[in-house]
């Protein structure tokens, strides 16, 4: 794939994304259905700071103030969330902040981002189970319950321990990564979504399907955070455990992919009448292959860095909203899971499709 390719890509975005800024206003987007508008939800919802983590990454790759100041404000917004009560604010802390509140801080040197940021890596660091290694998903009864899915959240967690000089929040994340690594992980490298551990004693009990087919089953969205979770980790460590569960991971999900290189929601379905394809799962995959392709030694790169472009490049083709100025989003085709919301666009595939474009085209400031 030539440079001006991506190049080319990248101006198409910077179309897209200030038209999106016109259309959304001050909206906070999830997921859009047929008719291409985004809903709303309340900012404590898990996906709030993906929008804004979009804007900051075209701030930095355009120098354009209009991506700075649609996106300024948001960590404020979703920082209100820790003085209210709330079920919703819990471990994709990581999720929201990173994508706001430190990225905004790295690139300005804002001070308030930097408190935000550190005041989630202390709220996530909370959640923390010492009996059995990990950080706690959700919130309500589930005490003892683990996802796939915080693999990415802990990159907060890396980021305060180097801005603080404190040891103790790498050390939690490294011990979640740990756990994480040996449960969820199979020797084959697909992923399991829930783990379930008993809170009291850090025993592991079970695994559920959750968003995935069933579970013995591997959840592509699930396989793409920990293909780039795990990524970040060895990034942070250089721990070759996490370096090589990367690449087990990685290798799971090139291989399973279909034709057009872009997942069906779940690697191992059984059900023909839900054969969706999940362009989100395409994405974060996309975006974290390109980071393992920088931290592999010089022979290994193009296998990864390969997968990725044919990944981005049947995106770009094949599942984007170029000739549909009024649709609000940029990829087509995300499934949240086989039970709810399939065939729907998806503001976190959309953030990880421009992150990995953006890579493509030199960037370096990592928001995870």
């Amino acid at each position: 794939m030539t440079t001006a390719y991506w190049q080319e890509v990248m101006n198409k975005l910077d179309t897209k994304v200030s038209k999106m800024i016109e259309q959304l206003g001050g909206r906070s987007p999830h997921m859009a259905g047929e008719d291409g508008l985004f809903d709303n939800p309340a900012t404590d919802w898990w996906t709030s700071g993906f929008w804004p983590g979009m804007l900051w990454v075209m701030q930095d790759m355009t120098g354009k103030d209009l991506y700075k100041n649609a996106a300024w404000d948001f960590d404020e917004t979703i920082g209100q969330w820790f003085a209210k009560p709330t079920e919703e604010l819990h471990h994709d802390v990581g999720f929201q902040f990173l994508a706001t509140a430190v990225i905004k801080h790295t690139l300005t040197g804002d001070a308030e981002g930097l408190r935000r940021g550190l005041e989630a890596a202390n709220y996530l660091a909370a959640r923390y189970n010492p009996a059995g290694g990990f950080i706690r998903a959700w919130n309500g009864d589930k005490h003892g319950w683990v996802i796939i899915d915080c693999m990415m959240n802990i990159s907060l967690l890396f980021w305060a321990s180097r801005v603080t000089g404190d040891p103790r929040y790498r050390h939690i994340a490294v011990s979640h990564a740990g756990t994480a690594m040996t449960y969820g992980v199979r020797e084959d490298g697909s992923t399991k979504h829930i783990l379930s551990f008993d809170a009291a004693t850090g025993a592991y009990i079970e695994n559920f399907g959750g968003q995935g087919y069933s579970p013995e089953s591997c959840w592509s969205r699930g396989s793409a955070w920990g293909l780039y979770g795990f990524t970040n980790t060895y990034r942070h460590t250089g721990d070759a455990r996490f370096l090589n569960t990367a690449k087990r991971i990685a290798h799971y999900f090139i291989a399973a992919l279909p034709e057009d290189h872009v997942p069906h929601w779940d690697f191992r379905l059984a059900d023909d009448k839900r054969m969706a394809r999940d362009s989100s799962a395409a994405a974060i995959a996309a975006s974290g292959l390109l980071e393992l392709a920088e931290l592999v030694p010089p022979g290994e790169k193009r296998v990864y860095a390969d997968a990725a472009e044919r990944i981005l490049r049947s995106l770009t083709e094949s599942y984007a909203t170029w000739e549909q100025p009024g649709h609000e989003a940029i990829l087509l085709h995300g499934a949240v899971s086989g039970d709810s919301h399939m065939d729907v666009s998806l503001i976190y595939g959309d953030y990880f499709y421009v992150e990995a474009v953006a890579k493509l085209n030199g960037w370096k400031h990592r928001v995870f």
